[in-house]
């Protein structure tokens, strides 16, 4: 292999489907149809994980049940990008190539094929072009350039731009996918990871094949002698003729006409029109076969379709806007005036440019209804795009249309669905953005939420400026430690905390129920759920900062009153206490892992995660050994240094704690925080466990009843956290009143809803000594 090149090998297992005469490279887009049951059914398996298939050649495309030793060993690795199914039962995929790969084994399951794979990622940032790379890729250049001047099916425009490619590579697999290959010529390339060797194969058979098309043009330039060239074109185009009659086209002038006319109705600027018009024009000039014809006309229609100057009227009426706002949630205050005032600046500002706004929050919270409260209340159209999973910047910023089933990035897909160039656009779930070697999403959308850029947002597709700035964006998200810095500097950041039992109660009542009870077909007299009812449900059955499990607790009761309705001839159902267990099933104890009583070593610590608040168990015990500190739990590295904090400070302070002897030297210390398979991190169970390793080690206990957060350091002060709204609110849902925060966080305190405070006591402490001495019960 070249000393130059280097790949990445992966160990990956796909499903497997053998391809019948059609040959498929990395960093290439075809789509075929499949019809046998075992290639369905591997497309069905890939489709259900994460779209990846292994695509190999058949050595004989007339065998219909291939076994091992059928095909080739060594194939592609392809994203699925679209499917279609047919009306015969077959399937018509668009895939993308992404890697080359050699199977270690083909295994036969039960109704389709699966493949042990090697896959190798080629790392373009390695590769050294010394003289024999570049002799070898220039060769090939002219080779594919004479390839292409002679075979009439392959379009000099579209195939020349792909010629300048930097990467040789890529430049061997694209001009590999224009040539007509036999299946062991296909096979030579695809296996060929050394660049050289490759070009090397690829220039004797475009030798071969430039060979070959010029005998063919040979012979038909001698038969075109024979029939008068007059006779010829009249024939060719009343055959045309004909062939468009049957089929009710118009043809391409007449096509071009329309097109011309329709685009100066856009009202596009001079150079964007011009742009259009040349790719109009290029109908008339190209031969009716040509691929060409197609992919301008997909271009052109898109262009067309696009909303270039329409816009909705746009209303900035406050109290109109507060009124749909209190209709469609309750609660949310502070959300809600955030949103207000961001309508106010809009009517001040007549429009102007104004911050990205970004909700952040747990699930179930309300974050994308408020988003479609924001549109209504505008009086503005409303589209949704979910980030989440998103890993390649194509579907951000689309194919360039050269491309094989190339189309526009999903921005520009998603304006056409609004129809205005002032939607609300909302972009879900931007914390779950990723990135890979097909480049980076959260790149792409910099432009995108750039007030100052995003006039002029060009999709790869559509190759011209496309006016974003009159889109209100708005981002959703339940963290923001995993949004790109760069990302999060565009936005302003509204937090949405979660819900109060007693909220909860009233958006159940006064939104949820009447929903459910509508979408499942019933009228309003024929169901009913004591207040009562619902207060078990939040309290036993569900424990959750939002109210999403609450809508599947009573869409499941709405579920089993119907089937009583229609089954047993009821007139209507009436659910309380008393039968509520037979409509949503046995209570749940959702509190178990909580200390019912003072107990040695255990605490409650407060914890914040994407879902809202949570109480954090912490265990520690003491046996006989040599030293040893053992974490368990999965935790992240900043916990485990809090720990490791912990354990210093009681070292250098024991005899202040009251803890005798040399437990460092023979003791073993075991911290565990439970649920071990949920990672856990962050710096604010610092007191927690600090309070459980003095209990521990001097055997006092630990009142059940009291919920502590915040960091520590090695001199025993107790530092600030965040997320304290989420925290006592986590703690309230649980019922433990007594809570021990720093000193630092008593201004957050006065976020918490009034009608909370009032039923808590608040501890605010600066140093540890302080903690224990509220926490540790003394013998």
């Amino acid at each position: 292999m070249n000393k130059n090149i280097t790949y990445e090998v992966n160990n990956r297992k796909l499903p497997t489907i053998p391809m019948r005469g059609i040959w498929i490279f990395p960093n290439t887009i075809i789509h075929f149809d499949v019809g046998r049951d075992i290639s369905i059914n591997a497309l069905n398996e890939s489709m259900i994980k994460d779209s990846l298939i292994f695509l190999t050649a058949q050595k004989d495309a007339s065998i219909d049940e291939p076994k091992i030793g059928d095909f080739y060993d060594t194939g592609v690795i392809a994203e699925i990008k679209q499917t279609l199914k047919l009306p015969n039962g077959n399937m018509r995929i668009l895939v993308e190539g992404i890697s080359r790969a050699e199977a270690k084994e083909f295994i036969f399951e039960d109704n389709y094929i699966q493949a042990e794979l090697k896959e190798y990622v080629y790392n373009e940032e390695k590769v050294v072009l010394d003289d024999n790379l570049k002799a070898i890729t220039r060769l090939v250049i002219n080779d594919a350039k004479e390839y292409i001047s002679l075979n009439p099916n392959i379009s000099t425009e579209m195939i020349l731009p792909i010629l300048e490619q930097d990467d040789p590579s890529r430049l061997a697999d694209i001009v590999a996918s224009y040539i007509n290959l036999e299946g062991d010529d296909y096979f030579s390339i695809i296996k060929e990871l050394d660049i050289y060797k490759r070009l090397e194969i690829l220039h004797g058979i475009l030798l071969k094949e430039i060979e070959y098309l010029k005998i063919e043009e040979e012979i038909n330039r001698k038969v075109s002698k024979q029939i008068s060239k007059n006779q010829r074109e009249y024939y060719l185009k009343e055959q045309l003729m004909a062939i468009r009659q049957e089929l009710g086209e118009d043809d391409d002038e007449e096509i071009a006409f329309k097109y011309t006319e329709q685009l100066k109705k856009l009202k596009l600027n001079k150079k964007s029109e011009e742009h259009v018009l040349k790719e109009i024009n290029r109908l008339n000039i190209l031969s009716p076969g040509s691929p060409d014809v197609n992919v301008i006309r997909s271009y052109v229609e898109e262009i067309l379709s696009l909303p270039w100057n329409k816009t909705t009227k746009e209303k900035y009426d406050i109290k109109k806007a507060r009124d749909i706002l209190e209709e469609d949630h309750y609660g949310l205050e502070d959300v809600k005036e955030r949103v207000l005032e961001f309508i106010a600046v809009k009517k001040k500002t007549k429009g102007l440019k104004g911050p990205i706004l970004c909700l952040v929050g747990p699930p179930g919270v309300g974050k994308t209804s408020i988003v479609k409260s924001i549109a209504r209340a505008t009086n503005r159209n409303f589209v949704s795009m979910r980030l989440g999973g998103v890993r390649d910047e194509a579907e951000i910023r689309g194919h360039r249309k050269t491309y094989i089933g190339a189309m526009p990035g999903r921005i520009i897909k998603l304006m056409e669905d609004a129809g205005t160039t002032n939607p609300v656009f909302l972009l879900d779930e931007i914390d779950k953005l990723s990135s890979d070697f097909r480049g980076d999403p959260a790149s792409a959308l910099l432009e995108v939420l750039d007030p100052a850029q995003n006039d002029a947002f060009i999709d790869n597709y559509i190759e011209i400026p496309f006016d974003l700035s009159k889109v209100m964006f708005v981002t959703t998200a339940n963290s923001l430690n995993t949004i790109p810095a760069a990302l999060l500097d565009r936005m302003e950041v509204i937090r949405i905390s979660g819900y109060t039992e007693f909220e909860k109660l009233n958006i159940a009542e006064k939104y949820l129920v009447p929903k459910q009870v509508k979408e499942h077909g019933l009228k309003p007299n024929e169901f009913s759920i004591s207040t009562d009812s619902v207060k078990k449900m939040i309290t036993n059955y569900t424990r959750e900062a939002g109210v999403r499990n609450l809508e599947r607790l009573i869409s499941k009761a709405v579920r089993k009153a119907v089937m009583d309705i229609v089954e047993n001839n009821k007139k209507v159902v009436r659910i309380s206490l008393r039968n509520l267990e037979k409509y949503i099933g046995n209570v749940k104890i959702v509190d178990d892992d909580i200390p019912k009583e003072d107990m040695v070593g255990v605490v409650n610590g407060l914890a914040w995660t994407e879902t809202g608040g949570e109480i954090l168990t912490i265990e520690a015990t003491v046996m006989e050994g040599s030293g040893k500190v053992q974490l368990t739990g999965m935790l992240g590295d900043v916990m485990k240094e809090s720990a490791m904090a912990a354990v210093s400070f009681i070292r250098s302070n024991q005899d202040d704690l009251g803890i005798k002897g040399e437990f460092y030297k023979n003791k073993d210390i075991h911290l565990h925080f439970p649920e071990g398979a949920v990672p856990k991190d962050g710096p604010s169970a610092g007191v927690s466990i600090i309070t459980a390793l003095v209990s521990a080690l001097s055997g006092k206990k630990v009142s059940h009843n009291i919920a502590m957060t915040g960091e520590i350091t090695l001199r025993g002060r107790v530092l600030p956290i965040g997320g304290v709204k989420e925290k006592v609110l986590a703690a309230n849902r649980y019922g433990i009143k007594n809570i021990i925060l720093p000193k630092a966080n008593e201004k957050d305190v006065e976020l918490i809803p009034n009608k909370i405070r009032k039923l808590l006591q608040f501890n605010y402490v600066e140093t540890i000594d302080e903690v224990l001495n509220l926490a540790i019960k003394e013998s």
